[in-house]
Parts: C-alpha cells; structure tokens; sequence
C-alpha cells in the first residue's frame, strides 16, 4: 500500500532495495506491505482489518496493527493508508506476485548439501551473528555455502550479515512471497522452508546454513522443527542463547525431537562462567564468535555427504 508518516516512532528508517537506510520525516508518502509481527523485544502486530491509520512495525517495510510491545521499546511509527497499490489492470498488488527464487529449482531432485540449522532461545539470542560466523568459516575452508532465514519479519540486516559473510546464494521467506510467517499455516511455512533449501541446492553449494527466528516456543519455529517433513533435511543444529538455563532447557527441548545438536553459541560466549556451566551441564561445546568460524569445518565434515566435500577439506 502507499502510506504516508505521520508520527515519527521507534523506526526512524526504511530500507530501501539497495540496502540503504532512508531517513523518514513525517508527511513522507512510502510503500510498504503489510503483515503480522511476532518479536517479542518490539512489537507483537497483526494485520488490521480496513485502511485505517496502523504503524510501521519493520523497517523492512511491514505495516500491521500493534497489540503489545516491549516496556523499553518507543512507541512505533505511525502512517495513514492512502490506498492499496494495483497494476495496471486494476488488480491488487501483493508481494506473491513477485517471487524471487528461480523456478527450476522447484524441480530439483537431486542431493540437498549438508545443512546445519541455527535456532534459538529468543529472539537477541545471538542466532543471526551465529549463522554467519558458521558461513564465514566455511567459506574460509573453501566451501560454497548458501544461506537462508526461514521465518520472521522482512528486514534486511540479518540477509545482509550472511552475504557479508561470504553465503552466496542467500535467500529469504520473502523471497519465497512472504512479508512475514507469523500467523500462517505450518503447511505454508513448510513449503518456504523447502522451497528455499531447493533453491540453494538447485545453485551448487556445497553446504547450506539456515535460520529460524525466534525462540523455540514461537509456534511457527516449534512446528517447523518438529514437522517430519522438514526434519529428515536437518543434518546439524547450533543452538544460540542467553544463559545457562536457557542452554539446558533448549537442548533438552531440541534432543525431545531427535534433533542433532553439534553445539552451544550465541550470547551466552560472551559470560565466560556461564558458558561453563552450560558445558558442564550439556556436554556439548560451547563456542564463541572466533571458535565457532575456526570449528566449523570440523563440524561439519563429521556430517558432510563425502561427494559434497570441497577439496580444500580433507
């Protein structure tokens, strides 16, 4: 829809297609989309029901209805509808119209590439930092990696900080025609889910790596993980968290599942002593930012398809 800004709120940007930040000022006429928002450090928003004024809840663009926020968090941006984008024909514009994945590799049916999922204890768990220090040493070690988040809200930073990392392909739910994936269907989430590892696979990596936001409790990641479809595609999981509870009660929660977890990393590398009670406890490695990029050849080539072996890796 075109809006126009009204009151200046917790997001004072828009991210343009570019990447770049545009500053906002009230009376900006902007396009947007709109969607749900599940983030419980900001907003939890929904979409509204008719054009009435609603806010900014993502810079990435995404226009919703705030039902609560966090107690730190500004109030958000607030804009006025002006009315709903069409083409040519007259037809309501919707961001499924312009699905970015290449179609072929909806036919792929050749081997997916080692895949190590990152997930966390909440969101500002460490998960995104933690994907790219897993793509970083990858690449490092000589391997192609593709990358993609799998649920969320459409901004680009978390996108970027992969590619930055050296991920190429890196894609996106919104890619895949989605602005957010609160609120829809697990059948829906799933075919993301697949439709983006395809795509990687379909470009020739030779490893992927994937991020799920939120926490484990957020109901489109729990049933996402816990889908037998999706499941048999995960090869490794690196868990990003908080503290020490946070590790042993994500662990506990993930091995209910018979998910395979390789290790322990996000904030809680930065509190020394807790990382050690989270090893104690769990007995998985608990690694940093340094120890994650420099072990994660290691990782990975305990579960890595010999074929999909760069030749750099022994």
């Amino acid at each position: 829809m075109l809006a126009r800004v009204d009151k200046i709120g917790h997001q004072k940007h828009l991210e343009l297609p570019s990447g770049r930040k545009a500053h906002l000022f009230v009376g900006d006429e902007i396009i947007v989309s709109y969607g749900n928002r599940y983030a419980p450090d900001q907003y939890e928003a929904e979409l509204p029901l008719d054009l009435s004024p609603c806010q900014l809840v993502a810079a990435g663009g995404v226009a919703g209805l705030v039902l609560c926020q966090h107690c730190d968090i500004d109030n958000a941006t607030t804009i006025t509808p002006i009315g709903l984008l069409g083409n040519k024909d007259g037809e309501r514009l919707n961001l499924a119209q312009t699905v970015a994945l290449n179609i072929n590799s909806s036919n792929y049916i050749g081997q997916i590439p080692t895949t190590i999922v990152v997930v966390g204890s909440s969101m500002n768990s460490g998960k995104t930092t933690t994907a790219a220090d897993l793509i970083k040493g990858l690449v490092e070690s000589g391997y192609k990696v593709g990358a993609a988040k799998l649920t969320g809200t459409g901004a680009g930073k978390d996108i970027w900080m992969m590619r930055d990392a050296g991920a190429n392909p890196v894609v996106d739910f919104t890619d895949a025609g989605f602005p957010s994936t609160y609120k829809i269907s697990p059948r829906a989430v799933e075919r993301i889910a697949i439709g983006l590892i395809n795509h990687l696979a379909w470009n020739q990596v030779e490893a992927i790596v994937l991020e799920i936001a939120d926490g484990l409790y957020q109901k489109e990641t729990a049933q996402l993980l816990s889908s037998p479809t999706f499941q048999p595609l995960i090869d490794g999981i690196v868990y990003a968290c908080n503290s020490s509870l946070g590790a042993t009660a994500g662990v506990e929660w993930l091995r209910g599942y018979n998910l395979p977890v390789l290790a322990i990393s996000g904030i809680i590398t930065s509190a020394p002593l807790a990382a050690r009670e989270a090893f104690s406890v769990n007995g998985l490695p608990v690694l940093s930012m340094n120890n994650l990029s420099a072990q994660a050849p290691v990782l990975i080539s305990q579960l890595s398809k010999p074929e999909l072996l760069p030749q750099q890796v022994s």
